[in-house]
């Protein structure tokens, strides 16, 4: 009876989980295109390990700095909007990489029309990584408030888990078609077409969303559905918020639930940020291989990975449906994905038997990040009230973002360390060994902090 219900009130919100999903794919695929072609422009122009960790660490470093300022940037002017401006910046910034050196006259006529030029190799990358990183904060502070906005909160990490899986869906179709695109056309034109898609998306976020109680596509019944865990505060909740209602960071770090949720970003997401831009050197450094033959083996974990997205994001709703608050479900599914990164501890172990065993073993790892990262966004709106999910979700992505920062110069010092000494295998084990224990830890730290379901009502 209750599934015949909630095919009854509509699912117009599942449309708007279509456009995150697709959001997020395309975020994923400018992201990765520079890790594709690492190996390419790091022969073409003499990077070294260090160097590349630069070029990246800058992206996650402007990224960090930037969700701060981003989650109060939606909080302020909107999702539809806020999430407007910020793909057009990162889609702006993907292709800006393609004038960090001459890249051929098909992809230079392009960059001429948007008044672009060519400047040198490091300093070039540096700067394209960095707009691309202060666009991109936009997208899950943004994506987790329409979320809010439009799912009740029984539905909120099955529909996150969906959306985020976009990230996997970018990173297997990057290394399917960025190399195929550098190889025809030359690796500028990959930025710049990887780039575009963005604006493509813009036209159809501008069509289709709409705040709730304004969208003219959705039912009566399927908007009673989606306030109907918090009817009395959508009874108070006016369609324009006023200013004056928006909550302090400094008010909002006064709150151990805050804390918990920038202690588990801080401690996992720069595994993510490992995994998305050191796989491929790892494969070309240890295994000797080409950006053309990495393609099917990239595709493969992260396939997998899509797997866990989605999977993670249904797994609390197990521990709910048997009568946990929604939050305390989660962490009990948090703590059990937690425990799956831990085999990233044979990748290097195993890793002498064939390349594939390092790719499955961090395919399965990297599928429980995210299925950790379905559900740790959404602890945010378990605890939190809408008018804050975004400031919260912009503080916590700052933290990861620093994360991120801290893995990637630590990763490109250890891996030119031991590359000197003829031991890069070893750099890499370390690597390894740090990120399949982070989840763990971070799970403790954030039970210590909230060991029971607690709202925030007071803000």
């Amino acid at each position: 009876m209750g599934q015949n219900y909630i095919k009854s009130v509509g699912r117009y919100r599942w449309t708007i989980c279509a456009l995150l999903f697709v959001a997020t794919t395309i975020n994923y695929l400018d992201r990765q295109v520079l890790s594709l072609l690492a190996p390419t422009l790091s022969k073409e122009f003499g990077w070294s390990e260090t160097d590349y960790a630069n070029i990246t660490a800058i992206f996650q470093f402007v990224y960090a700095l930037s969700m701060l300022f981003a989650g109060r940037f939606i909080d302020k002017i909107g999702t539809k909007w806020g999430y407007g401006i910020a793909i057009i910046i990162w889609s702006l910034g993907a292709i800006l990489h393609a004038a960090s050196v001459p890249v051929g006259e098909g992809a230079t006529a392009v960059l001429q029309a948007f008044g672009i030029v060519a400047v040198p190799s490091i300093a070039g990358f540096m700067i394209s990584r960095a707009v691309l990183g202060f666009g991109e904060a936009g997208n899950f502070p943004a994506a987790i408030k329409a979320t809010a906005e439009y799912f009740p909160k029984k539905e909120r990490a099955l529909a996150t888990g969906i959306f985020n899986s976009g990230a996997n869906v970018g990173a297997i179709l990057a290394p399917i078609t960025v190399p195929l695109i550098a190889e025809i056309w030359g690796w500028g034109m990959a930025f710049i077409l990887v780039g575009a898609a963005g604006f493509l998306w813009l036209f159809f976020w501008v069509i289709f969303y709409e705040k709730p109680q304004k969208q003219k596509w959705l039912s009566e019944a399927e908007l009673a559905y989606i306030n109907s865990d918090n009817a009395v505060e959508q009874a108070v909740e006016p369609v324009h918020e006023p200013a004056e209602t928006k909550v302090s960071w400094f008010r909002l770090l006064g709150y151990r639930q805050t804390w918990a949720f920038v202690t588990g970003k801080f401690m996992t997401d720069g595994v993510w940020w490992f995994f998305l831009f050191w796989l491929p050197k790892y494969l070309s450094a240890q295994y000797g291989l080409e950006s053309t033959q990495m393609q099917f083996p990239l595709a493969v974990l992260y396939t997998m990975t899509m797997f866990g997205s989605i999977g993670g994001g249904w797994f609390p709703m197990y521990f709910i449906n048997k009568g946990y608050q929604a939050y305390d479900g989660r962490m009990r599914a948090m703590m059990i994905i937690a425990l799956f990164p831990l085999i990233v501890l044979l990748a290097q172990p195993l890793g002498s038997i064939s390349f594939w065993m390092p790719v499955l073993l961090i395919g399965i790892g990297a599928s429980a990040h995210q299925a950790w990262s379905a559900n740790i966004f959404t602890t945010v709106s378990d605890m939190f009230p809408k008018k804050a999910i975004g400031s919260v979700t912009g503080i916590g992505g700052m933290a990861g973002g620093i994360g991120g920062v801290v893995i990637t110069k630590s990763g490109g010092a250890l891996f030119d360390h031991y590359k000197a000494l003829g031991s890069l295998e070893t750099g890499y084990t370390i690597m390894f060994s740090f990120c399949a224990v982070s989840y763990i830890i971070a799970w403790f730290i954030m039970k210590t902090l909230v060991p029971k379901y607690k709202p925030i009502t007071d803000l």
